[in-house]
């Protein structure tokens, strides 16, 4: 998947579409834009150019991931192969599976299906009785 022609531009927002951290290239755009990617320290805009050895910040969610840009690639491959154009760090990586711990620990959120239905408020007004 490595490119060795100099002619062609490595877009940020293409590179993270071809690298599979983002489902869409227009939703990587938004979040550069939104100030969730950051390269080499900085914000950037989708059409800064990446270069090998670059580092980047990408928040995601909850999670966050710093990597470091091996291959350059514009073209979306394989997860084996998107998975070879960079290096995440192994601090970032302990980082996102304690995050992940956490939040399986806390319970699922309540939803509802909307307003209460006849059944509902009967048994609501039961529970409030009972009291």
């Amino acid at each position: 998947m490595r490119n060795t022609d100099t002619s062609e531009k490595f877009r940020i927002d293409k590179w993270l579409f071809a690298a599979r951290f983002f489902k869409t290239r227009s939703l990587a755009a938004e979040a550069i834009e939104r100030g969730r990617v950051h390269l080499n320290g900085g914000r950037v805009k989708p059409g800064k150019t990446l270069v090998t050895g670059d580092r980047i910040i990408i928040r995601i969610g909850n999670y966050q991931y710093d990597i470091e840009v091996l291959a350059l690639s514009n073209k979306r491959a394989s997860a084996i192969i998107a998975q070879q154009l960079y290096r995440e760090t192994e601090e970032s990586r302990q980082q996102r599976e304690i995050i992940a711990e956490r939040l399986k620990a806390q319970p699922s959120p309540f939803y509802t299906r909307g307003r209460p239905t006849k059944r509902d408020r009967r048994e609501i007004m039961r529970l409030k009785n009972s009291e």
